[in-house]
């Protein structure tokens, strides 16, 4: 039986050479653009350099009458505009039993697959979906001369797909990342809510009665909906080396609750967020970022523990290997974004290891 890294074998002389490690680029905040919107459209240059990803999405929020302008309009801008270093151009396609998908991606490979990092794929239902996509990629770079393969991330969002997550993270060398798809995951499942993302007033743990009086007061406590399938989802990436991302959330004016869910996912694992409005990129780089505090943490962590073996105390607390480890992958994104983010290298230049 075939290995999944066969299906990303060359398929041609000058075919991009297998992955074998997902890029670790800075990817906080994937920011959603309708490229048939010709006001959307006109923000993406001053955008750039401003967050981590730019998507151009063609899949539900654009309306069908719209499909094809929304793909060429992703052509259009993505030859006029100068990304720079720091932001990606990344797309959402069509679902793959939709009638787009497939001229999506034969359109934006041939056309523009020199300047596409990644592609989101919608509704994946199990890993048959990221064979077909990932080798219908190979083709189309082979056959345009693109020589840097095009990554995939998936969207999960049926309850098909989150039985098999972990299979969908493995099912090919070039799987980025998957993202949660809250909305469309809470309707396939009949999850009794209309929100996309976020919790619910009525998901709650209720304090037990005092002196057995269930008649009198009892403070309640909201539960968050997605900690199970959103911890399943890192377990999944984290397993084959592939990045989680929290989804939508779709209240624009509570920028309080929305900060919170990011921070919930950000604290289980998930390195990024999408952001759907202007006003959530600022939220996603505060919450996706490391604090200056933690970082200076880290370092004496690091400065401490000297081999990483052992254990030592340091205000108050024990630290040892398994601290190490903890504080090591907060440096590692602190390194990473500092590269690309001036103001962030300065607020972390004000630690030291000492």
């Amino acid at each position: 039986m075939r290995s999944p890294k066969d299906f990303f074998a060359p398929l041609a002389v000058g075919a991009p050479t297998p992955l074998r490690e997902v890029p670790a680029r800075p990817s906080r905040m994937i920011h959603f653009f309708d490229p048939s919107n010709p006001k959307m459209a006109a923000k993406v240059p001053e955008m750039v350099g401003t967050v981590d990803v730019l998507l151009g999405n063609l899949e539900d929020a654009v309306k069908a009458e719209n499909k094809e302008a929304a793909r060429q309009g992703l052509v259009d801008i993505a030859k006029a505009t100068d990304l720079g270093e720091h932001t990606q151009l990344w797309t959402r396609v069509n679902a793959l039993d939709s009638p787009w998908a497939l001229d999506d991606l034969t359109t934006l490979v041939t056309e523009i697959g020199d300047r596409l990092d990644v592609v989101m794929v919608p509704k994946v239902q199990g890993p048959e979906d990221i064979h077909y996509v990932d080798r219908l990629l190979a083709q189309l770079e082979a056959k345009a001369g693109v020589t840097r393969p095009i990554l995939v991330h998936a969207i999960l969002e049926t309850a098909r797909g989150m039985a098999n997550v972990e299979e969908i993270a493995g099912a090919s060398p070039r799987m980025q990342g998957i993202s949660l798809g809250p909305a469309d995951l809470a309707a396939d499942r009949r999850m009794k809510t209309t929100r996309v993302g976020g919790g619910h007033p009525g998901y709650l743990v209720r304090q037990d009665p005092e002196g057995g009086d269930v008649q009198g007061p009892r403070a309640t406590y909201q539960q968050d909906l997605w900690h199970y399938t959103i911890a399943r989802m890192v377990d999944a990436c984290a397993m084959h080396g592939i990045f989680p991302y929290y989804g939508p959330f779709g209240d624009i004016a509570d920028v309080v609750a929305c900060e919170d869910q990011f921070r919930n996912a950000f604290l289980l694992g998930c390195v990024g967020t999408w952001t759907l409005h202007p006003v959530q990129i600022a939220i996603a780089k505060k919450v996706f970022s490391p604090s200056a505090d933690d970082v200076a943490h880290a370092r004496r962590v690091r400065a401490a523990m000297g081999d990483g073996t052992g254990a030592v105390m340091l205000d108050g607390k024990m630290e040892d290997d398994a601290s190490l480890k903890q504080c090591l992958v907060i440096l590692e994104l602190a390194d990473r974004l500092s590269a690309n983010d001036p103001e962030l290298a300065e607020l972390y230049a004000e630690g030291s290891d000492a």
